[in-house]
């Protein structure tokens, strides 16, 4: 299997079949496992062999396929599967950290990633926020016994794009564990691992299922890390991912990685008709060599990447003008969809945060998030068009 190239990875990564010998994975949707023998079961609960299952908030046979293909394709030696993205972003940090250490955090981060940081402030992490695309932020900020640093690839919803190599080569010189939500750069674009993550978190929900239909979310990294420190978390804390969501999420990886290169084709198609349109502040697209980190983005992840975001004239109501005119496009707060979804950062994912805040994130009242989706460009384009003449 590690001779296979990604495509057959994302078909045939981690198969097991029962003694039916099905041809798609089967949902083994229960809760919990017979044992043969009292011993066995003492025995189980001490260490668990590969294909052994206590109980589904431990694990499950569905569920360990779409981890060991995940961990596959990632190029991780293990990975953990949670009921959410956000769960997965929770547990990847809360389970390593504790009173009194420090991590150091990208501040443009999605809304609820903040309040995880917020959280564990709460709880005596000393968190520093620092422009994630500024080197010298980062050196100033990691020190001797800085426990970890987190950060977004590309950051939601600006499309900030973060050195992940030069920042893992600054948190590995003090012994930080680098954490890299990955969501936007996407399975199929990862470099992650190569460039220096140490753990990579998704949000399953988005490309990974690719058709807005389940919440999952998933952390890849070392074995030790995924099984010592991680699992004993999630598996007492409850964040386990639904037998059939992980069903779901498979079949959404048969075709992950055609999708995506399509999505992100159509992207930076549409990206370039409207760089430059009169009813448009600014588009913001790593793929176009106007973007302040082109060059950073083209040697991590080959693409752009499946979102656009765009800033509307007119602030707030020219934003909401364009949004209510779209035809195609649907208004949802999603992205990777098969789907194009746009949305309002400022009054959805990010409402929560102060008005400086959006300010200092370039989070204005115009802008939008726009993930493109698997319909013809062509058609997209001309129902985006006509939306801007209606601001």
């Amino acid at each position: 299997m590690t001779d296979w190239k990604t495509r057959t990875k994302l078909i045939h990564a981690g198969a097991r079949r029962s003694q039916y010998g099905e041809m798609s994975e089967a949902i083994f949707l229960t809760q919990g496992f017979v044992y043969d023998s009292a011993e066995q079961a003492e025995a189980r609960f001490i260490e668990s062999g590969p294909d052994e299952f206590i109980y589904a908030r431990y694990g499950n046979p569905t569920v360990r396929i779409f981890e060991e293909r995940m961990a596959a394709i990632e190029g991780t030696e293990d990975a953990f599967a949670t009921a959410s993205g956000m769960a997965a972003v929770n547990g990847a940090l809360t389970s390593m950290l504790k009173a009194g250490d420090h991590v150091v955090a990208a501040r443009a981060l999605f809304g609820s990633c903040l309040y995880v940081l917020e959280i564990l402030g709460r709880f005596g992490v000393e968190v520093t926020l620092v422009d994630g695309t500024d080197l010298d932020q980062w050196r100033a900020a990691v020190r001797e016994g800085t426990k970890a640093v987190f950060l977004e690839s590309v950051s939601n919803p600006t499309l900030e794009v973060i050195d992940v190599k030069s920042v893992a080569e600054i948190a590995h010189a003090v012994g930080a564990t680098v954490v890299v939500d990955n969501v936007f750069a996407t399975p199929t674009f990862s470099k992650a691992v190569e460039l220096g993550a140490d753990v990579v978190v998704y949000s399953a929900t988005k490309h990974i299922d690719g058709s807005g239909r389940c919440l999952g979310g998933i952390v890849c990294g070392t074995k030790h890390y995924i099984r010592k420190v991680l699992e004993p978390y999630l598996k007492h804390t409850g964040a386990a991912l639904s037998p059939f969501n992980a069903w779901v999420m498979l079949k959404g990886m048969e075709t992950l990685d055609l999708r995506v290169r399509q999505q992100a084709a159509s992207a930076l198609a549409i990206a370039e008709a409207l760089n430059g349109h009169d009813k448009l502040v600014r588009v913001i697209y790593p793929g176009l060599k106007d973007h302040a980190q082109h060059a950073i983005a083209m040697e991590q992840m080959g693409a752009g990447g499946t979102v656009v975001t765009l800033e509307v004239e007119g602030g707030q109501e020219g934003a909401f003008r364009f949004l209510n005119a779209l035809e195609i496009v649907t208004i949802s707060n999603n992205l990777g969809d098969a789907k194009s979804i746009i949305t309002h950062p400022a009054t959805t994912t990010h409402q929560r945060l102060p008005a400086e805040q959006k300010v200092l994130l370039g989070i204005t009242p115009g802008l939008v998030r726009l993930s493109i989706g698997l319909e013809d460009p062509e058609d997209l384009l001309a129902d985006l068009t006509r939306a801007l003449a209606a601001v």
